[in-house]
């Protein structure tokens, strides 16, 4: 089968990604990945609205990963299919169509899409490095948190997504710089409690996922952190395996400095550093209630996810 090339965009709460790949029903071939921190939901817990200032943020953006994909046009492939699909945050904002009709306005069709969707394409671009593995991925993003149970290749048995994310949780219990052990301890508190009954969920389902792997920001950073890489390596950072141990160390530290010298720590990317600490709290709550003792990182995630369902319903 002759295969597409696709560009796949991801507008979330904290970062704006894309990835342009070839695909078929089967297979991908990664070609581009841009990843870059463009903050669009600073501010919409409270407010319930996209700030304007962050909307051409995440514009501006959109213009340079359109020239990009403008380069993956070839006498082979001279069509790209594009497909742009935003998150927590514009499912959030009562704003969100005008910021749709600003992307509109420069080539780019935006989907918002609902998150039992977002979940089940983080399912599906996670798994796939991992079938016939019973699995359980977490997707932690800025505004929502996407969990999901099943096996690599198949459906999934569970999936849920949960209005929790590290820019939201930032931005209700950590104020204080570095974060002090009662806003900690609150944040905790109300993460747990309110993910709790789908866990309970989960575990009437009688699945019992085997492998716990963890997409997204929070989990690669714990990874490149721990290793100090000066230069991130994503094929250094994908199947690492991560223990509870690691975490609980990276997390001390990251709890434990103010913001400017959080900013300067190896291996963490500079605009991560004012939410990494919720994210934190949030990967080790869902090891907790999910009795898993290590986390897989992968690369591959809801920008797979979308490209592979398109090649499979194009």
């Amino acid at each position: 089968m002759q295969s597409k090339r696709y560009a796949a965009i991801d507008i979330g709460t904290v970062t704006c990604r894309l990835l342009v790949a070839d695909a078929d029903e089967t297979d991908l071939n990664e070609l581009r990945r841009e990843v870059v921190i463009t903050n669009l939901g600073e501010g919409v817990d409270a407010t319930g609205v996209l700030k304007p200032e962050a909307m051409e943020r995440v514009a501006a953006q959109m213009k340079r990963f359109l020239a990009i994909i403008e380069e993956y046009k070839t006498p082979e492939h001279p069509e790209v299919v594009v497909i742009a699909m935003a998150t927590s945050a514009s499912r959030d904002a009562k704003n969100s169509s005008e910021f749709a009709a600003m992307l509109d306005g420069i080539g780019i069709r935006l989907t918002v899409i609902p998150g039992e969707r977002e979940a089940a394409l983080s399912f599906l671009g996670a798994s796939s490095d991992f079938l016939g593995e019973d699995l359980l991925v977490v997707d932690i993003g800025g505004g929502s948190t996407e969990v999901i149970a099943g096996t690599g290749g198949c459906e999934p048995v569970f999936k849920h997504s949960f209005d929790i994310g590290c820019r939201r949780v930032t931005e209700r219990f950590l104020a204080a710089d570095p974060p002090t052990a009662g806003e900690l301890y609150a944040a905790k508190t109300w993460t747990k409690h309110s993910m709790a009954p789908k866990f309970d969920e989960l575990a009437a389902t009688g699945f019992k996922p085997s492998r716990m792997i963890a997409v997204a920001g929070t989990a690669t950073s714990i990874v490149s952190i721990d290793e100090r890489m000066e230069v991130y390596d994503s094929e250094r950072v994908h199947k690492t395996v991560v223990p509870l141990s690691v975490l609980e160390k990276v997390y001390a530290h990251l709890r434990s400095v103010p913001l400017a010298e959080r900013k300067e720590i190896v291996g963490l990317d500079p605009g991560r550093a004012s939410v990494i600490v919720a994210g934190m709290v949030i990967v080790e709550t869902v090891m907790e209630l999910a009795r898993m003792k290590e986390f897989t990182v992968s690369e591959t995630d809801i920008l797979q996810g979308i490209i592979l369902d398109a090649a499979r319903n194009g």
